[in-house]
């Protein structure tokens, strides 16, 4: 934002992967803004990346290591182009990608540099949602959770409003276990399917959420946001909304488009 950033302003690295630029670019998007909007100058990799961790966890170890050091290559050529730009934060939107970068030994690329998700650096730099616009919320967290810092419940809570309830259970997505092993993961999504109808029906029962409003279930990881929407046609005669916690915040904070 030229605005309100210098030279001088304080830059991050953000890793978008394959669910938050691919499968739902909406999430890449929220976080630019999100970024824009906490003044911090944002460098991207040039075009799109995968982190690896599909490859690495569907057994295909040699084609993981190739695509982990052709991208470490890459990002070293970034933080040398743009050394004058002194970055410490890698900041990422999705779990699993958190997990895999873990190991590309960014202290080394970016010195002195750390990786953090997006909700867990906007609540560092004190941005929430204003209380006028805290609502009720299902929240579910995933598997790879990428909130490290904390209880990933406290921060929703802080980001969003204490009225968030947590929904208990793997959604049945699990990356890519519900397009490999679907018996598997249908088995799953019943016993998930449960915990979602007794949270919705708490927050209705407790006056929270209105009979006919739809009940917003927020998560931080897109294959999640995958199968979570795989319930909004069996849920509440199509009330249940899924949708990711930034993409939540910049509609709130910085408008509807």
């Amino acid at each position: 934002d030229p605005q309100a950033t210098t030279v001088n302003s304080e830059a991050v690295f953000y890793f978008p992967g394959c669910g938050s630029e691919r499968l739902f670019s909406q999430v890449g998007l929220a976080t630019q803004a999100m970024l824009w909007h906490a003044g911090v100058q944002t460098v991207l990799p040039p075009g799109y990346l995968c982190c690896g961790y599909p490859q690495r966890g569907s057994g295909q170890v040699d084609k993981a290591d190739k695509m982990i050091t052709d991208n470490r290559v890459l990002f070293h050529r970034v933080s040398t182009t743009l050394n004058y730009l002194d970055i410490k934060t890698v900041v990422v939107s999705c779990g699993t990608c958190y997990d895999q970068l873990a190991g590309y030994d960014f202290d080394q690329i970016f010195p002195g540099s750390r990786i953090i998700d997006i909700h867990e650096f906007l609540l560092e730099k004190g941005i929430t949602l204003p209380a006028a616009a805290r609502g009720a919320y299902l929240y579910h967290e995933p598997c790879h959770n990428p909130m490290k810092l904390g209880d990933s419940t406290r921060t929703v809570k802080a980001l969003v409003g204490d009225n968030v309830l947590k929904s208990e259970r793997c959604c049945g997505e699990s990356g890519t276990l519900g397009v490999t092993r679907p018996d598997v993961a249908t088995q799953v999504r019943f016993r998930k399917e449960e915990e979602i109808r007794k949270g919705e029906a708490a927050l209705r029962a407790s006056g929270a959420v209105g009979a006919q409003d739809n009940v917003k279930i927020l998560t931080s990881c897109p294959s999640c946001l995958q199968g979570l929407k795989r319930y909004q046609d069996d849920l509440s005669n199509g009330l249940l909304e899924a949708d990711y916690i930034v993409i939540e915040m910049a509609r709130h904070i910085l408008g509807e488009h």
